[in-house]
């Protein structure tokens, strides 16, 4: 005999197989937890919104010093290699001397030949001073015997010529012994800038820091201020943060701030604000914006910020100028 068919429904509902509560709950405890993992999230970045500013436009700075030839002349030696750590002071490169050697003993020679000359010219001098001396004493001596009549006036007139002649002489030579000690001061300049041309064949390096950027090789000419070498400084490396203009109210000098590099994910390096700049980073542009002279678009401008590292950098996580940052300027 069949059962009737509510028995049998209850005995479906009853072994849970088709029962639609159970799908339900999981789906509603789903739910919830989603709802409270974003209640959380949302609540955190709310709360760290109000304590901390941040920005991914940032990157790391450094000094960057160009290495550059003074003189024309060819590359003779390049002692410099990729990524090399260097001193200030090291030789970098070499050029060609010869050339410069000869300037420099060309301008030796006229040195040397120059002081001959004041020497010369200081005796001519001594002696035209000494005949000038006697013929002023002999016109002295001749005026009083002219008083006397004891010697006819034509010979008072070649005596008194010839102090005068004397005289004139004496002045010439003088002037001639200040000239060749102007030449003697001007060879000595001229030699001073030759040995400095000279000095200019060897290239060094203007700070202690890493080769970034090698552009030279032993044989090409190079000309006076071609950039041959880019040398990164090892000194200190900062961030310029571009932060909006709207967050600047809460950003000042001195508030400390949290650095991540995208390079090492994970780490955390502690800075603090330096400075800010005192001009968007749009005016500095090639094509800086000029609203008076077209139609106006009001845009959000970013305004440069300086970080420096409070605590260096360890030596398992090097920093290079230009890797991409995120900061957080804590401002409460």
């Amino acid at each position: 005999m069949a059962q009737p068919e509510s028995n049998t429904m209850a005995e479906k509902t009853s072994s849970g197989k088709e029962s639609p509560k159970a799908p339900n709950l999981v789906r509603m405890v789903i739910i919830g937890a989603l709802l409270a993992t974003a209640l959380i999230w949302g609540g955190k970045s709310i709360y760290h919104s109000f304590l901390y500013v941040e920005t991914d436009n940032a990157q790391i700075v450094g000094d960057i010093y160009p290495v550059i030839s003074r003189v024309p002349g060819k590359v003779q030696e390049v002692l410099a290699s990729d990524n090399q750590n260097i001193n200030k002071g090291d030789i970098l490169i070499r050029l060609e001397s010869a050339d410069y050697e000869v300037r420099r003993d060309i301008a030796a020679a006229a040195l040397q030949n120059a002081r001959a000359s004041v020497s010369a010219a200081g005796a001519t001098a001594s002696a035209a001073a000494a005949t000038e001396r006697k013929l002023s004493a002999d016109l002295q001596r001749n005026r009083s015997l002219k008083r006397q009549d004891v010697i006819s006036q034509a010979e008072f007139d070649a005596v008194k010529a010839g102090a005068e002649s004397s005289s004139a002489q004496f002045a010439a030579t003088a002037s001639l012994h200040s000239a060749a000690k102007a030449q003697v001061k001007l060879k000595e300049a001229e030699l001073r800038n030759a040995e400095l041309q000279l000095s200019y064949t060897t290239i060094t390096a203007p700070a202690s820091g890493h080769i970034a950027k090698k552009g030279v090789q032993p044989g090409q000419y190079v000309a006076p201020g071609q950039q041959l070498i880019a040398l990164v400084g090892s000194n200190a490396l900062w961030i310029v943060a571009n932060f909006k203009e709207t967050q600047l109210d809460k950003i000042a000098p001195g508030l400390p701030v949290t650095i991540r590099v995208d390079a090492y994910p994970g780490i955390e390096f502690k800075g603090k604000v330096e400075s800010l700049s005192s001009g968007t980073g749009a005016q500095f542009a090639l094509l800086p914006p000029d609203n008076a002279s077209g139609n106006f678009v009001k845009v959000t401008q970013r305004i440069p910020v300086k970080i420096i590292f409070t605590e260096k950098p360890d030596k398992n996580h090097p920093l290079s100028t230009g890797m991409n940052v995120v900061v957080e300027v804590k401002i409460k």
